[in-house]
């Protein structure tokens, strides 16, 4: 069970931000850990609501419990808890394009379409793409999501925004003025490879670039969650739900 289930260690860390929980006169409302444990069950097995196994209680509650957390922002409330002391001597910014599977698709228009659920078509088909932010440690600072087919450097300036880093990593697909412009305006230093066509082929720290594979290695890590490896979730909400419990999971490892 190791892994698919929370640490006493680690719930402590979260229960105070949990909502819920609290006893009534018939006894507790409802069990958060159990709860969270259920989401942590569907994030790592790519399963589908149905299928959740009885020892996490009517798949039923726990689906409409996760619709509400969403909608109360209960998960990114978590992720910001967790999210307490990052090591900012340096960050890492890349992105990383996630298959959506067909039954992705098919939102309602109400909704707002593909686009605004973060589904479109790249090379690699059709899908979401993953923008990040880590620290110096490969964890998690803040997350975008965008549709498949997004430049890498659209939300790149969103990132960092408020981020006061040390130095900041990126491959040549970050390499533009206006980021540029919003590092140093920060304070920090940019260290990101020039492309060919710059006429001024500028400096850079290629030894302390070469600690930007930590970015990758958050990509590996949070793809062993099923769920975030393939995108099933028709609304961006929702899978942006998985995506930062996954997040929460690697800080509180």
């Amino acid at each position: 069970m190791e892994g698919e289930v929370l640490r006493d260690d680690q719930w402590a860390r979260i229960e105070p931000f949990v909502p819920g929980g609290r006893k009534g006169k018939r006894g507790p409302r409802s069990n958060g850990r159990l709860f969270v444990d259920a989401l942590l069950w569907m994030a790592r097995s790519g399963g589908r609501w149905r299928d959740l196994p009885e020892r996490f209680g009517p798949y039923q509650t726990a689906k409409r419990r996760y619709y509400r957390w969403i909608e109360m922002g209960v998960l990114t409330r978590l992720f910001e808890a967790v999210v307490a002391e990052p090591d900012l001597e340096w960050v890492m910014l890349d992105a990383t394009v996630i298959r959506a599977h067909a039954q992705a698709a098919g939102a309602r228009r109400k909704k707002g379409g593909p686009d605004a659920q973060a589904l479109g078509r790249s090379r690699g088909g059709f899908g979401t793409k993953i923008h990040v932010c880590v620290d110096a440690l490969g964890l998690p600072v803040r997350i975008l999501l965008g549709p498949g087919q997004q430049n890498d450097m659209a939300p790149a300036v969103d990132l960092i925004d408020g981020i006061a880093a040390d130095y900041v990593l990126a491959d040549k697909a970050y390499d533009a003025d206006r980021l540029y412009r919003k590092i140093i305006d920060q304070g920090g230093d940019p260290v990101v490879p020039p492309r060919r066509h710059r006429k001024r082929q500028h400096a850079y720290d290629k030894a302390l670039y070469k600690e930007r594979n930590r970015v990758e290695r958050f990509f590996s890590r949070i793809k062993h969650f099923r769920r975030i490896a393939t995108r099933y979730d028709k609304l961006a909400a929702t899978f942006m739900g998985f995506v930062t419990l996954a997040a929460i999971m690697l800080w509180l490892k």
